[in-house]
């Protein structure tokens, strides 16, 4: 199969694209023949790699994906040959007191595709039956793979962690990546208020177009907790949704309405943050991790997606061959929505 791959950790030059063996699904899992994969900025982090990260090379990076089933592991009998899937990449084991519990993106076995195991940039993969979801005939593969890492990860931190409710004041941290825009349409769809902090025109013209109703631009506002107090009459936003990390989240407490929830999703800007303890314990405020989500999670947000309630913002697409050029542009942060391949 072609695929996308590096045998050694480093800058977009370790990227190949040739042929790889084609996988095997085992018992319980299905083989995906996929027609379109999306890139995230956790391509980019396995790329250049960290401490401890052991993967089988050569990997093949990706962690969404969306085409049909071509094949059935030994056991699978609720699912058919040509079905057509879009892949949850929050990989449990099944089998474990989290997974039983259905809270599987707290398996002791976790896994997710693309980052420990093979990913998406390849013609064919391999996962569990559960996680290739059923998608609908006229939705576009494309548009399908770009909604599941980032929809799932803002649904569950959004809706099962933070507890949003209709008319609480949301703060997102960026204006343009993909958990940023998804975060922006499911606040909407809730009933939410939405305050958005980001760069440039383009982007904060494309938060507004999803339904933010205040738009900060952070290079003309250095402190922007100010103007988060000015657009809520002094009380600060409910939620703060924060996927920067550590040039951000000092502001992002201090934006906080009292009694208000941080939610941390990442940190594109670095994992060590510095944190004034007196806004925590001062203002009573709940800072909650959040990565990825519940199967169950996955099944409502892409519900929504597919019922058209809630629609990914599509930056540029690539041919497979050019994963690297796709993941240049992704690293220079140009991108408005997802960038995508197709396959």
């Amino acid at each position: 199969m072609k695929a996308v791959y590096f045998h050694h950790h480093g800058g977009p030059e370790v990227l190949a694209f040739g042929d790889l063996p084609e996988p095997s699904p085992g018992p319980g899992q299905v083989l995906v023949h996929l027609r379109a994969a999306a890139l995230n900025r956790l391509d980019l982090f396995t790329r250049e790699g960290w401490p401890g990260l052991k993967l089988e090379m050569p990997h093949i990076p990706g962690a969404d994906g969306a085409g049909e089933i071509a094949a059935l592991g030994e056991g699978v009998l609720d699912r058919k040959v040509g079905e057509r899937v879009v892949l949850n990449s929050n990989l449990g084991c099944g089998r474990c007191p989290a997974c039983l519990m259905g809270r599987d993106n707290l398996c002791r076995d976790w896994h997710l595709l693309g980052e420990t195991l093979r990913g998406t940039y390849a013609e064919y993969v391999v996962v569990p039956s559960a996680n290739a979801y059923p998608m609908p005939e006229s939705f576009d593969p494309a548009a399908a793979a770009a909604c599941g890492l980032v929809y799932l990860t803002a649904w569950h931190s959004l809706i099962t962690r933070g507890a949003l409710q209709p008319g609480e004041t949301v703060l997102i941290v960026g204006a343009s990546g993909g958990v940023n825009t998804a975060s922006i349409q499911i606040a909407k769809h809730i009933g939410a208020r939405v305050i958005v902090v980001g760069s440039g025109k383009a982007k904060l013209a494309l938060a507004e177009s999803l339904g933010a109703e205040v738009m900060i631009d952070r290079s003309q506002e250095e402190n922007w907790s100010k103007a988060v107090f000015q657009a809520t009459d002094r009380r600060g936003a409910e939620v703060v949704v924060d996927n920067v990390g550590s040039s951000t989240l000092p502001l992002s407490l201090r934006a906080a309405a009292k009694g208000g929830r941080i939610l941390t999703v990442g940190n594109t800007a670095g994992p060590k943050v510095e944190i004034d303890n007196r806004f925590i314990f001062g203002k009573h405020l709940s800072i909650l991790g959040s990565t990825m989500g519940t199967r169950a999670d996955f099944a409502a947000v892409m519900t929504l997606v597919f019922a058209g309630k809630l629609k990914p913002v599509l930056d540029r697409s690539y041919p497979l061959a050019e994963a690297r050029q796709a993941q240049e542009r992704l690293a220079a942060g140009e991108q408005l929505g997802k960038i995508t391949l197709v396959i």
